[in-house]
């Protein structure tokens, strides 16, 4: 793997042995979740906020660190809808958090931008982008915040890379016309040390398609992705460099061996709920599909369907995804994919499918705590939304974590590096949460 200086390479070192031991300790890896009917959280009922924010268990706290319109370092102002974020442990000591902002052409404007990717046929440069927030660790201060990229359209979700970096991803697969100039439906890569904007360049190897998220497999660099549509596939790159993405690769996509290859149990049940599969990948030529048809290809190929492939976090050598509409009662399903070692077949296990909105409704990002749990954040399409934080232990007990009293999703959960504070976005208007639970749950 090439990494950008010795900072990168101890920074990626660092985080790789800490996400190992955690995930280890806590015993992830040798258990199977299933679904099962919803518990009591571990940390105790909900208490309601008094600020109508965020309801958390009794001795939890929270707090405002970023919200929309608040005056940036660089002159602008914070956009609106945070989705997306990744948490990085700086060089310096300091903290970063790299946000996205899931602007549309037609959308809510992303600030007076100079500089981007794209630009409308008027000029003006496309709202959707990223920000970065810097924190003291002790205090949790912002201590500068600014755009760090700009020019890109519904930058959706992401994921965070060994090497220090946020890959930032595109949402949306507009074609240059009346609202571009460009192509879109990209993978961007932001590092998390930059200091202002960076030069947005597409990493087009990684597919042109409805990209959610992406987790970096720290021992090969293979990068696994999500597609948010009713048909998805599952994708996963392999660079010709191990940490230099736009140095190009292979795109590929899923093939389970020994089920069906719809996994989304809409039309009857296809796959069991806690049932394996072994996995073999395909490879997909012409990855820039200027006609937006990957996922079909991959189909037609044999390639595994999927209920809106949302959120996706890399624990220790097994892959979490979230599939937002997926099972038989079309409230979610979560993947778990664990990449074969020396030579052995990759496996791929539905490890837990909500039967009750109770466990979870719309589970879109996720990520995985240091003490072993998932974090999932809900996104409802109802009327009058009453999105949760969900909570799942390693043995398959879904349990409320946090409750939204905004009537928005919740988006971007992520840990501080020393795991003693969740951070998480309430997408419009947009707000950045720091989270502290009680009893140290997540270190």
């Amino acid at each position: 793997m090439t990494f950008q200086n010795d900072a990168s390479r101890r920074l990626f070192l660092k985080s790789t042995a800490g996400a190992f031991a955690a995930l280890v300790a806590s015993g992830c890896t040798a258990r199977s979740l299933t679904a099962s009917a919803p518990s009591a959280s571990p940390l105790g009922p909900l208490v309601p906020d008094p600020a109508g924010i965020l309801d958390l268990p009794q001795g939890a706290s929270y707090r405002v660190i970023s919200q929309l319109g608040d005056m940036m370092h660089d002159g602008l102002t914070v956009p609106d809808n945070a989705d997306g974020m990744g948490c990085f442990a700086l060089p310096d000591g300091g903290i970063a958090l790299v946000r996205n902002h899931e602007l549309k052409v037609d959308g809510k404007p992303g600030g007076n931008l100079a500089n981007g990717f794209d630009r409308a046929p008027d000029g003006s440069v496309l709202p959707g982008g990223t920000t970065t927030l810097v924190l003291d660790p002790e205090t949790l201060a912002v201590t500068r915040q600014h755009r760090s990229l700009a020019g890109t359209i519904r930058n959706c979700a992401g994921g965070i890379t060994p090497w220090g970096s946020w890959l930032t991803c595109e949402e949306d697969v507009t074609r240059p016309g009346p609202d571009a100039s460009d192509d879109h439906g990209w993978v961007f890569e932001v590092p998390a040390a930059a200091t202002g904007m960076v030069d947005a360049v597409p990493l087009k190897a990684m597919g042109r398609f409805k990209h959610e998220a992406a987790a970096v497999d720290p021992r090969t660099g293979v990068v696994y992705l999500t597609e948010d549509r009713d048909e998805s596939a599952f994708y996963r790159f392999i660079p010709n460099r191990p940490g230099d993405l736009a140095a190009g690769g292979r795109l590929q996509a899923a093939v389970l061996t020994g089920t069906a290859a719809d996994t989304r149990n809409w039309t009857g049940v296809s796959m069991e709920p806690s049932s394996w599969s072994g996995v073999r990948w395909i490879d997909l030529d012409n990855p820039e599909a200027p006609e937006d048809d990957l996922r079909f290809r991959a189909a037609a190929q044999g390639g595994a369907i999927f209920a809106r492939g949302e959120g996706i976090h890399m624990g220790d050598g097994e892959v979490y995804f979230c599939c937002t509409s997926g099972g038989a009662a079309k409230l979610g399903q979560i993947f778990r994919l664990v990449p074969g070692v020396d030579g052995a077949q990759d496996r791929m296990q539905l490890f837990f499918e909500s039967e009750s909105k109770d466990q979870f409704d719309y589970g879109d990002n996720l990520t995985v705590a240091p003490n072993g749990h998932l974090v999932v954040c809900e996104d409802q399409y109802t009327d009058v939304v009453d999105n949760h934080l969900r909570g799942i232990t390693p043995d398959g007990q879904a349990y409320p974590l946090g409750r939204l009293r905004l009537q928005t999703e919740l988006a971007g959960a992520c840990f501080s590096p020393d795991g003693k504070t969740l951070f998480v976005n309430a997408y419009s208007p947009a707000m950045t949460l720091a989270i502290t639970l009680p009893g140290g749950w997540g270190a």
